[in-house]
């Protein structure tokens, strides 16, 4: 077995040219709990020739390869720098939500009107239905349990906005949500004493996020996928419409090539998806067991996906394993990744939440880095029909459940079919850029400055 390089916690995407080679995992409770990972086809060794190449081995990359091979025959190579669910697929909270990119459903009525927020929502169902699917494979093995998304007002004020938009989403949308007293969340859900009331949503599901990928990894090989690890791109050309794209180990060529590598996207892997997203970083903690004792004071009573309205959210759920995961932003910069003061928020989070576990241990601490786009929308396409370039990307942090749906697509467009709702807006035009891309750090410092006040004067 090949030893990986020591894990860098300051690596950057908006300034490092690749995110490293062969490197280790993230030390996340989800890898402590995943066991080893699957087989894979190590690094590229010597020239290869694909019909398509697929970067990052990340949710989309690995469900890609494994919609390629299933529905249309293609067996793809996907290049993957570290290890298999190296970047945010092993970093996330494993939250598998009805959501696509950061905007909620009375902005999509109010951006595109009625008709095209109905079609979005509609077809966010029918994504939702395939991410569930692949949770069932037994083959994968992802340990799916609950049903349904908690979302927590964390003030009055945001429990009138939960109230607006469960309305939109009953009357215009026909999803019917429900709308909790705080009474019934503490008594029947999980003690969180910041609530003030929640809208509860009937579709959602919690995974282990490396297992999931792992699972992916392995049925896309099965079917005939090749995955390099290991096998970072360093240099792409394309001479007579063939992709030539250099690893330490070898070069590639194929005729078509997806991006899948999201928050982890290097400004010069190719220009057509240099800064179109912005990478934002969110740390994540695991605690310790908990106790029977404590499980009764914090009001533990269900597993659901949890999430608060704050602007700068937390993100939580009561573990099968007895123990709570808590995640929200984090630091800007990868230098200052490591700063424990970023652990200080989440462990002052918990203590204000569940105040029986004030000063509890959170052996597993990370971050990760999401891919926010530019207009809050993700997007898979093709854009520029010219070039045999395709990419899935701005989930902006919803990408554990969208990313089945997303790949299915991106399987469809790489094949050359067509899809059935293309001009709605994540199929009808690439990902936006910034107009002041050097001054987007700057900007994101004002942001959490002035949400971190709204929220807590709101």
């Amino acid at each position: 077995m090949r030893t990986p390089r020591p894990y860098d916690p300051t690596y950057d995407p908006l300034y490092a040219k690749s995110p490293g080679t062969a490197t280790d995992y993230s030390p996340t409770y989800w890898r402590f709990h995943a066991g080893e990972p699957p087989a894979d086809d190590g690094p590229v060794s010597g020239d290869i020739e694909a019909d398509v190449v697929l970067i990052g081995g990340g949710f989309t990359g690995l469900a890609t390869a494994l919609f390629l091979a299933r529905e249309h025959g293609i067996k793809a190579v996907v290049l993957e720098a570290n290890q298999i669910g190296w970047g945010c697929t092993s970093r996330n909270g494993g939250q598998g939500h009805l959501a696509w990119g950061r905007l909620s459903r009375s902005q999509w009525v109010q951006k595109w009107g009625a008709d095209v927020a109905r079609r979005l929502h509609n077809n966010s169902l029918e994504g939702y239905e395939v991410f569930r699917a692949m949770t069932e494979d037994a083959e994968i093995d992802c340990e799916p349990h609950g049903e349904g998304n908690l979302l927590i007002a964390h003030s009055p004020k945001a429990m009138a906005g939960l109230e607006a938009e469960s309305r939109l989403c009953n009357e215009i949308l026909g999803y019917r949500t429900r709308l909790l007293t705080r009474d019934t969340v503490l008594n029947e859900y999980i003690g969180d004493q910041e609530c003030q009331g929640a809208m509860l949503e009937p579709v959602g599901i919690a995974v282990q996020p490396l297992k999931l990928a792992y699972g992916y990894a392995r049925v896309a090989r099965r079917l005939g996928a090749r995955i390099h690890t290991g096998s970072p791109v360093q240099n792409w050309t394309t001479v007579d419409r063939v992709h030539h794209l250099r690893t330490p180990g070898g070069t590639v060529r194929a005729k078509a090539v997806g991006i899948c590598t999201a928050g982890y996207t290097s400004p010069n892997l190719h220009k057509l998806t240099a800064y179109k997203v912005m990478p934002i970083m969110a740390n994540s903690v695991v605690t310790r067991e908990l106790t029977d004792d404590e499980i009764a004071a914090c009001g533990f009573r269900s597993t659901l996906l949890t999430t608060d309205t704050r602007k700068l959210r937390y993100y939580y759920r009561y573990l099968p394993e007895k123990r709570l995961q808590i995640g929200t932003r984090s630091a800007i910069t990868g230098g200052d990744a490591d700063n424990p003061k970023h652990l200080r928020v989440v462990q002052e989070a918990i203590a204000r939440k569940f105040p029986a576990l004030e000063g509890i241990e959170t052996p597993f601490f990370w971050h990760g880095w999401m891919d926010i786009s530019h207009d809050m929308m993700p997007r898979i396409v093709q854009p520029d029909p010219k070039q045999q370039v395709f990419y899935s990307q701005g989930y902006s942090g919803n990408g554990v459940s969208f990313s089945a749906y997303a790949s299915k697509q991106l399987a469809n467009l790489i094949a050359g079919k067509s899809l059935a709702d293309s001009d709605l807006p994540i199929f009808s035009s690439p990902l936006p850029s910034h107009p002041l891309r050097p001054l987007r750090r700057l900007g994101q410092h004002a942001l959490y400055t002035y949400f971190s006040l709204r929220d807590k004067f709101a």
